[in-house]
């Protein structure tokens, strides 16, 4: 049998997994609804994240869309005088695991097509690792990964490498072929930094030209990743 090019592949949760503008959009308008005195209030609080409520729009070069939920925290803070920064974290990862995500593409049989190749799949989200393996659960999809990890899981977060370096340590697997994928530059940047190939996915906010020159290949989402894998 020939010797696979990739043996594993990272991914991103949020904007890779999950689309994030429909599972993080809900989630946003609600939750800063929540703790806005009014509407008004929302609409400042949203701004700070670089969010506006009424059309759902999550600004590109914030970079609150690869942020963790204590960068978010501090974000906001500014809007939220008297509150404390770790109550804002701990109720933003309180929020953020029952938010109901939307699978960028069926996600259990793709999984299933990268299993059956032999490849070693893992997760590396700047979410907490709490929720990030509810939204997994959520979908039936947690025994398909044989690594998560969050920016808690004592690695670092993104875009520092060392989720990357964790994956590959732990399955001994060569970076050059083993692939992260990811929807922002944290993602890419991270990889590059672990010596891996990097497949970036346009299911989040950042855009073609912003991801192009940190990517191996940039495709619409992770359902295009078995073509590229048979051109390899």
């Amino acid at each position: 049998m020939p010797e696979r090019k990739i043996s594993g592949l990272l991914f991103d949760k949020d904007g890779t997994l999950f689309d994030f503008k429909t599972s993080w959009g809900r989630w946003a308008q609600t939750f800063l609804t929540s703790i806005a005195k009014d509407a008004t209030h929302a609409d400042q609080l949203a701004a700070l994240i670089g969010y506006q409520i009424p059309s759902n729009h999550f600004a590109p070069d914030r970079p609150v869309i690869a942020a963790t939920a204590a960068d978010i925290a501090e974000a906001l803070l500014p809007g939220l005088p008297g509150t404390r920064l770790q109550d804002l974290t701990d109720h933003i990862n309180a929020t953020a695991s029952t938010a109901p995500m939307a699978p960028a593409v069926p996600l259990r049989p793709l999984l299933a097509d990268f299993r059956a190749r032999g490849l070693r799949l893992g997760v590396a989200t700047n979410d907490t690792e709490v929720p990030a393996r509810r939204h997994l659960a959520a979908h039936d999809i947690t025994d398909c990964f044989d690594f998560i990890a969050g920016y808690d899981s004592g690695h670092g977060a993104k875009p520092g490498p060392g989720m990357c370096l964790a994956f590959l340590t732990r399955f001994g697997l060569d970076p050059s072929r083993t692939a992260m994928v990811g929807d922002s530059l944290h993602d890419l940047e991270a990889g590059r930094a672990a010596g891996m190939r990097t497949i970036a996915v346009l299911t989040g906010i950042a855009t073609r030209d912003v991801l192009t020159p940190h990517a191996d290949v940039v495709l619409p989402d992770i359902g295009s990743i078995p073509g590229w894998l048979d051109q390899l």
